[in-house]
């Protein structure tokens, strides 16, 4: 019995958990591997073979990985919860003329509830994954996120869901290191494929890269049904005719199928009416969002006025904002323009490095 306790390492066959669960075997903990299965792609019907982290070789990698440093590995099945939850999610909200993060779903809703549910019954203190981030406890005692030290890898956005049965019960070992270094320790231990492995970056669910063939697939007679709805203007002039408002997301400009003799962009999304508004790159401008399904980490809620810096989507630099309590959740109220805020993604709040709580960008008001 390890004196540091017994963790369960979520195992995707990949670069990144695989040196986590190595890892933490080298510090001491007693490691047990998980691979879980959230889908089948075959039954999707794109058009590429099984990639990324389903497939029979992940598995057989996390599996070899475990048996090789004599820690155990199994192998589980959540496709069912999975699929309920995350995929009906994302078909819904695309309906609902919203662009949802299914990553974010997943994590929040599946893999760590999954993964928790699992630990119990095998008798392990913690959980870890290969996520590139750190988890804290404050002197509140309330636990919470920051962003991993490589910038470029940071992954804090796509955590902020994490509840704080979650967080207190979680390691994530690769938040302090660079992706380079992580490279190197997979070569170091014995893997030197794995450390030249290229990463994804599609959903999982959706390797093609082809959501609008997707929600195609998945709802029958889609494309017939949403067909021929009306570019208009923001001043509701007709422009043209598109192919659904579910296939477009706002600040789109590539594939609209209309020519002007400039650049134009998606700027709204009507699905009552089946409506795609048009406009220019500045029409993407708005200075305030509300956002809901607030989930606070750092502090167990905010007074009206605080600051902080706020991300809108995963790349996204961020942007200060000062934050309001509202009926439906926060008021985000940006101190110069965001461009492209898009319903259905995330907001996340930050304090310097330290994530404050997060939530899913509302429908709102065109300026």
């Amino acid at each position: 019995m390890s004196r540091k306790g017994k963790v369960l390492v979520a195992m995707s066959g990949g670069i990144d958990s695989t040196v986590t669960a190595l890892m933490l075997n080298d510090q001491g903990y007693e490691v047990v591997g998980i691979t879980m299965k959230t889908w089948d792609y075959a039954t999707s019907g794109g058009g590429k073979k099984e990639t990324g982290c389903c497939n029979i070789d992940s598995f057989n990698d996390a599996r070899m990985a475990a048996v090789q440093h004599g820690f155990p590995h199994y192998i589980l099945d959540i496709r069912d919860e999975f699929g309920d939850f995350v995929i009906e999610n994302f078909v819904d909200e695309y309906l609902a003329g919203r662009t949802p993060n299914p990553c974010v779903m997943c994590n929040t809703h599946i893999k760590w509830r999954a993964l928790l549910k699992r630990a119990d019954a095998l008798g392990c203190d913690f959980i870890a994954t290969g996520h590139y981030a750190n988890v804290h406890q404050h002197t509140n005692g309330r636990f919470y996120l920051s962003k991993g030290v490589d910038e470029t890898k940071d992954q804090s956005y796509v955590l902020w869901g994490l509840q704080q049965d979650l967080l207190s019960r979680t390691l994530l070992p690769l938040g302090t290191y660079h992706k380079t270094a992580i490279r190197q320790m997979a070569h170091d231990y014995g893997y030197p494929e794995l450390a030249k492995k290229s990463e994804s970056y599609e959903i999982c669910f959706v390797p093609d890269n082809d959501y609008r063939g997707f929600l195609k697939r998945r709802v029958e007679g889609l494309e017939t049904q949403v067909a021929g709805g009306n570019f208009v203007d923001k001043t509701g002039k007709v422009l043209g005719k598109h192919k659904g408002y579910p296939f477009y997301t706002i600040g789109q400009r590539k594939g609209l199928d209309i020519t002007f003799g400039k650049p134009v962009y998606v700027t709204n999304i009507i699905p009552e009416t089946n409506t795609v508004m048009l406009g220019d790159e500045e029409d993407l401008n708005r200075q305030d969002m509300v956002v809901s399904k607030i989930n606070w980490i750092k502090y167990d809620g905010i007074t009206d006025g605080t600051e902080a810096l706020t991300k809108i989507r995963y790349k996204d630099q961020g942007a200060i904002a000062s934050l309001y309590n509202h009926p439906n959740g926060v008021q985000v109220q940006f101190s110069h323009y965001a461009k492209g805020i898009a319903p259905g993604q995330s907001a996340v709040f930050y304090e310097g490095d330290d994530v404050i709580g997060g939530g899913v960008i509302q429908r709102g008001q065109i300026a």
